[in-house]
């Protein structure tokens, strides 16, 4: 199975530039229509493994999802759903003729995690559903709509975007392959995964200054879980290749780089929002992450 593919390099491979958003450390979202050479006559499969965004795929004519260790083909036309935590590949891509797909982080999402609380992002039931013709050509509008306004200069573009993948997921729950009795294929590791990312973001984001996080362990994450620390970062390290206090470190430290270029706290205020006893201490963490102290970050 590959390594896990970041957002940033999901961009290089296949466009060679970084959105903005990504560079500036800011939500993402974005919409393609799937064209050759990833489709149709000499289209290769995608390589098995997880991605580390969220994913809607809408797909006509054929192809077969191959998701934690199961084959979904499309008979003719359906949707799937994908999280950071799964992983999943694409084989016989050159039956599938046309589709599009959405795809986005959870810093996209803010403090409004609803849409990953529904059932097919968090893979209680199968990630795949056959549609009908007449649920296909609503999916397809949905799809061709959120093109159309991502790619305006509308202010609120990306609520509406919000908006439609909710409809998608509406749309898929009242289609007639929806089951909710379906087999669960997610593991214990990957819902273990799941539950602690959730908690972990359920701390962010700092709004006020009075707020300050207080699970900076893996050892706290462990308690609040109800397990073993041994056994959640067994857990983590299969599903993310990466260890617990490293996704720990990664989000304080993406948080800081929110705070110190989009507000005027000072960095006494910042350190204590993280959790930090004195502010030299989160000085030395904050360059011991990003190499750069927060001073220099700022003033970029």
């Amino acid at each position: 199975m590959k390594k896990l593919e970041s957002i940033r390099e999901f961009y290089e491979t296949r466009y060679q530039w970084i959105p903005d958003d990504l560079r500036d450390n800011f939500g993402h979202f974005n919409v393609f229509p799937l064209q050759s050479p990833a489709i149709g006559v000499g289209a290769k499969p995608l390589p098995y493994g997880r991605r580390e965004w969220y994913n809607i795929v809408l797909v006509f004519g054929g192809g077969t999802l191959l998701c934690s260790g199961n084959q979904f083909p499309v008979k003719k036309q359906a949707i799937v759903f994908t999280n950071p935590y799964t992983p999943f590949g694409w084989k016989e891509r050159n039956l599938i003729t046309r589709g599009y797909y959405c795809l986005f982080n959870e810093q996209f999402l803010k403090k409004d995690k609803r849409i990953i609380n529904f059932l097919p992002f968090k893979t209680e039931t199968t990630p795949f559903y056959e549609l009908t013709s007449a649920e296909a050509v609503k999916a397809e509008k949905l799809f061709l709509r959120m093109s159309k306004e991502i790619t305006s200069n509308y202010e609120h573009k990306y609520d509406i975007a919000k908006l439609l993948v909710e409809e998608l997921l509406h749309l898929t729950m009242k289609s007639k392959s929806f089951n909710v009795e379906s087999p669960r294929i997610q593991r214990a590791s990957e819902s273990l995964t799941i539950r602690f990312l959730e908690l972990l973001e359920r701390q962010f984001p700092i709004e006020e200054k009075f707020q300050s996080i207080n699970l900076l362990t893996a050892s706290s994450f462990a308690n609040h879980l109800h397990v073993h620390v041994n056994y959640l970062n067994k857990a983590i390290k299969e599903t993310t290749e990466k260890t617990t206090t490293q996704i720990i470190k990664e989000r304080i430290a993406q948080e800081a780089k929110t705070l110190i270029r989009h507000t005027r706290w000072n960095f006494s205020e910042i350190a204590y929002s993280l959790g930090f006893k004195e502010v030299t201490h989160f000085n030395n963490f904050f360059k011991k992450v990003t190499k750069l102290t927060p001073t220099q970050y700022r003033n970029i």
